[in-house]
């Protein structure tokens, strides 16, 4: 298959689905479809994100060899917003290795508190905050303090996500 044609022809939630499933577990077919979200132009860039976000959550190994470059890449200055709102995605369902704990919590925190953040965004971001405060209590009152501060301003689904989020705090899970 070439995937790069494949990805041009049409963006939909079927053809994502196609994408997911020709890539599988396939290590060698993921790393195809990566290489396009990593290095091609922005229409494939920002197309090859969506079955990227949910072939790893299908299969969290996949991602392992490419995170680095996905936090870094998340970095750079004017990225898609759907590149953000799928990588932040795919954060909430695979194991983050200690070392990128910090980067990733700083780019989370930055996209909650930025008012002109996509809505998606924001919730997939608070999700993976939530999960690394497991290991880091002491983010919490930060992020508590963050949530209360957006919530008379955000739409009902970050308002949703957050007020389940502050209910796992105060029950101590």
């Amino acid at each position: 298959m070439d995937l790069r044609a494949v990805i041009l022809l049409e963006h939909s939630k079927k053809q994502c689905e196609s994408i997911v499933r020709y890539i599988g577990k396939d290590q060698k077919r993921f790393d195809a479809l990566a290489d396009l979200f990593f290095n091609d132009e922005y229409r494939v860039i920002q197309r090859a994100a969506w079955p990227l976000s949910y072939s790893v959550i299908a299969h969290p190994e996949l991602i392992r060899k490419h995170l680095n470059k996905i936090i870094r890449n998340l970095k750079k200055p004017g990225i898609h917003n759907a590149v953000k709102r799928n990588t932040i995605r795919l954060l909430q369902s695979v194991e983050i290795p200690e070392s990128l704990h910090g980067e990733i919590m700083d780019i989370c925190f930055q996209y909650i508190a930025d008012p002109k953040e996509m809505v998606a965004v924001k919730a997939f971001s608070l999700t993976v905050l939530a999960n690394l405060a497991n290991q880091y209590p002491e983010i919490i009152p930060e992020l508590k303090l963050i949530i209360e501060d957006q919530l008379p301003h955000e739409t009902a689904a970050f308002k949703s996500r957050a007020k389940k989020i502050l209910k796992q705090f105060d029950n101590g899970k």
